[in-house]
């Protein structure tokens, strides 16, 4: 199997892995009271942690190597990173998860334009018109001034979710010319969120009823999934010739929450997700 065809299947793998996560955060307040987005975040994160720390000490502890720069972009990398969590799953826990991961899935979208800026890889005009077309899309999920005027603010945070998650992306890339081992990635940013996410939790705590510890470990295991596999496909493949894989999770998603959630999606927001990912085949195919 050719390196990009390991990248591809390691991002659907962790299209699904999000989904899932996705899936079980959505439930989580339907059986207890509400849990906020921080506590969610730190036991969606906790079975990572172990999972992670776990492959690395058997397989990559002889192969990291990083300067102050390598520390740098992993600090970055894993504060964006458990920024862009806590806003996904505040959106999760507000809106149809559908609508929610497909705003979360604009990410691809800032990782070409960051990675542009930063990393000075190429970027035509042509890209820059399906990024506008792609915001155009998202605006057609976020529906300002029509909607629901309380969803408002839960589907602009699940679009600066995914201004988060591109920008953690762009970092993962960069660590991944460094050859900075991926489970190490996955164990540092798990255990940061973990820590960043305690203070809140702590200032916040619900109890939460074993109904809703089984899902949030469901959570953390498609988060350990997603990870994993999002991190190790860019490390197979260059993200340009990839990343339109992970629009696949826009499908999961919208499947898993019609079939488990009962989650309608209304026909203006289909026909922005539809723009979505019509722009990514455009922008990561043509790249």
């Amino acid at each position: 199997m050719s390196n990009r065809l390991k990248g591809i299947a390691c991002i659907v793998c962790s299209a699904f892995g999000f989904a899932l996560m996705a899936l079980f955060v959505g439930m989580c307040d339907r059986f207890g009271a509400p849990v906020s987005s921080f506590q969610k975040s730190f036991f969606r994160n906790l079975p990572a942690v172990f999972i992670a720390l776990a492959v690395f000490l058997k397989s990559d502890r002889g192969r990291l190597k990083l300067d102050a720069k390598g520390w740098s972009i992993l600090v970055l990398r894993s504060a964006i990173g458990a920024a862009g969590i806590f806003c996904n799953f505040y959106a999760l826990s507000h809106i149809p998860i559908g609508e929610g991961m497909t705003l979360n899935k604009t990410a691809p979208f800032f990782t070409v334009f960051l990675s542009w800026l930063f990393l000075k890889e190429r970027l035509g005009f042509r890209q820059f018109a399906y990024l506008a077309l792609a915001f155009l899309g998202a605006m057609l999920i976020i529906k300002p001034g029509f909607g629901s005027a309380g969803e408002l603010f839960p589907m602009s945070m699940a679009l600066l979710g995914g201004v988060c998650a591109g920008s953690a992306y762009v970092c993962v890339h960069a660590l991944g010319r460094m050859q900075v081992p991926g489970a190490f990635i996955v164990m540092f940013f798990s255990v940061f969120s973990c820590l960043s996410a305690v203070p809140f939790m702590v200032a916040d705590f619900t109890p939460m009823t074993p109904a809703q510890l089984f899902i949030m470990a469901g959570a953390g295991l498609g988060g350990a999934i997603g990870q994993f596999g999002v991190t190790w496909a860019y490390r197979f493949a260059e993200p340009r010739s990839i990343a339109v894989y992970d629009y696949s999770n826009v499908v999961f998603t919208a499947l898993l929450g019609l079939v488990f959630l009962g989650q309608r999606i209304d026909f203006v927001s289909i026909a922005g997700m539809a723009v979505i990912v019509f722009c990514a085949f455009r922008v990561l195919r043509k790249g």
